[in-house]
């Protein structure tokens, strides 16, 4: 035998720690059809949020026609921060800060931060409340965020019904309803926009697995595109005159609606309409389309109509992509 063979090496072996095995787990994620933020997402498309527990390092989300056949539609490389409302949260006014109870959340996969009203303002401590939902989402922003137990905060000082979402502000949210920051770990979900309205199934989990993998996530989502949804209008008003009943009101726009510079806020929709609508006990005794902010409904309408009584007059934006949007409500006394 050579005796080289033997000899020892000056060369440094790089030492192997072993690691603990981890079992998968599944994530969980959240799908929210949001209504534009920035006026730069895809507006039929929705977002996807995901947390876990340990986080498995980059998270893949899976999409297919049918439950076969996935292509990868995203990689998530970092959590979301959701949570879960441990106190509830009542309905407020718009356009005005909300002093109202601090709102208590627990979230997982990552913290939450105060911010000045001018950071609020411009953008800041975006989040959204819901049941859970795809669609059903109110956007708000809050500026002091106080931790009062590990992963626990009280978010107070809001602004509510953020980007048209009043629309979907219930007189409550109960405790228990889920949180969503708003930040740059929700991405869009890729989306043609054929498919809008249409079921499709989705599989979400640890991208090395595979969509194959038992502790993967499925679920089967259909999106109606809320970026395209028409901002219910404001100040609607009737004013009686020789029997007839004028209505009015002012539209809001759902692109460039926040900027001082213009005359007018923009259209946003390819031409202007407004569905209106007659409802008493809960039944529709007249629908009509007009092309402008303003509406007469004379009384020979009304005694054709039936009116007696309390009822409702409510009017939406009609968006030539979407349809109507949220209707704003008048009750009204005959």
């Amino acid at each position: 035998m050579e005796a080289a063979v033997y000899t020892p090496s000056d060369a440094v072996d790089e030492r192997v720690v072993p690691r603990a095995f981890v079992a998968p787990v599944p994530v969980f994620p959240v799908f929210l059809d949001l209504p534009l933020l920035t006026g730069a997402e895809v507006p039929h498309a929705p977002h996807i949020a995901v947390a876990g527990t340990p986080w498995p390092g980059s998270v893949a989300l899976w999409s297919a026609a049918e439950d076969a056949g996935y292509d990868v539609n995203r990689l998530l490389a970092a959590p979301a921060v959701i949570g879960v409302t441990e106190t509830a949260l009542f309905a407020a006014p718009l356009g005005l800060w909300d002093r109202g109870t601090a709102l208590r959340v627990r979230v997982y996969g990552g913290s939450l931060s105060a911010a000045s009203e001018l950071a609020v303002l411009n953008g800041a401590n975006v989040m959204a409340i819901g049941d859970g939902s795809s669609d059903r989402w109110e956007v708000f922003q809050f500026a002091q965020a106080v931790l009062v137990e590990p992963g626990t905060y009280d978010i107070s000082l809001r602004l509510r019904g953020q980007a048209g979402s009043d629309a979907v502000m219930p007189e409550v949210w109960p405790a228990g309803s889920l949180v969503v920051l708003l930040n740059k770990a929700v991405q869009q979900v890729e989306l043609a926009a054929s498919a809008r309205g249409l079921a499709r199934h989705y599989r979400i989990g640890a991208a090395a697995r595979g969509f194959a993998d038992p502790a993967v996530v499925h679920r089967v989502e259909a999106f109606q595109g809320i970026g395209l949804r028409p901002y219910a209008p404001v100040h609607l008003r009737a004013v009686a005159e020789g029997g007839d009943l004028h209505l009015s009101w002012v539209r809001r726009g759902r692109l460039d609606g926040d900027t001082w510079e213009s005359q007018e806020v923009p259209l946003g929709e390819e031409r202007e309409a407004y569905l209106l609508r007659v409802t008493a006990g809960g039944m529709v005794l007249r629908e009509v389309e007009v092309a402008g902010p303003a509406w007469t409904y004379t009384a020979a309408m009304r005694g054709a109509d039936g009116i007696s009584g309390a009822y409702q007059i409510g009017v939406a934006q009609v968006s030539d992509r979407f349809g109507p949007g949220p209707f704003r409500l008048l009750d009204l006394m005959a």
